[in-house]
């Protein structure tokens, strides 16, 4: 695993969090506990900073980064993910906010300032355009993005299922270590 320091910003890793070799883990981060970053993945936080909750999984060749701060925008955007939040390979975070228990599929890409509210299960191969405020409790999809409907009891109890699933994975891995 590489965990590099950025210009004095060292990567804060929680306890029993799991880090594939091949990850990159980056600057200003800070990854909570039980969570896990898996194969090829790149946790950039280098111009502002990430955060990533606990028992929250950053799936295979996904690629989390930032915008920096400026004048114009003395914030920047930062990037924070929320608990029992499951990443799904080769998504593209830049930026954004996600809450807790929500999914983002596969290949999906969430731009700088979009708020994703808890509970929220974005489709594969979606972007969710800047600024974009997805409403708790449904699924979207689309190239952009669009609300197409609530989600089912099965599937809102899936969102947490899921992270949980990703902890029993990532504590196998840390047994056989």
């Amino acid at each position: 695993m590489a965990l590099t320091s950025y210009l004095g910003a060292h990567p804060r890793i929680g306890a029993q969090t799991y880090i594939h070799a091949s990850a990159q883990v980056i600057g200003d981060v800070t990854l909570g506990e039980d969570s896990s970053i898996w194969c090829n993945a790149v946790v950039r936080g280098d111009v502002n900073h990430i955060v990533v909750g606990r028992c929250s999984n950053i799936q295979d060749f996904v690629m989390c980064h930032v915008s920096h701060k400026h004048p114009g925008k003395p914030l920047g955007s930062p990037l924070v993910i929320g608990d029992y939040v499951t990443i799904g390979h080769n998504a593209i975070l830049h930026g954004c906010t996600i809450q807790d228990e929500c999914l983002v599929g596969m290949g999906a890409i969430v731009m700088d300032d979009v708020l994703i509210s808890s509970r929220v299960m974005v489709g594969a191969g979606s972007l969710v355009p800047p600024g974009k405020v997805l409403e708790s409790g449904y699924l979207y999809v689309g190239r952009p993005v669009r609300k197409v409907r609530a989600l089912t009891p099965e599937e809102l109890a899936f969102l947490k299922y899921s992270a949980e699933h990703y902890v029993r994975v990532k504590n196998n891995y840390l047994c056989a270590s």
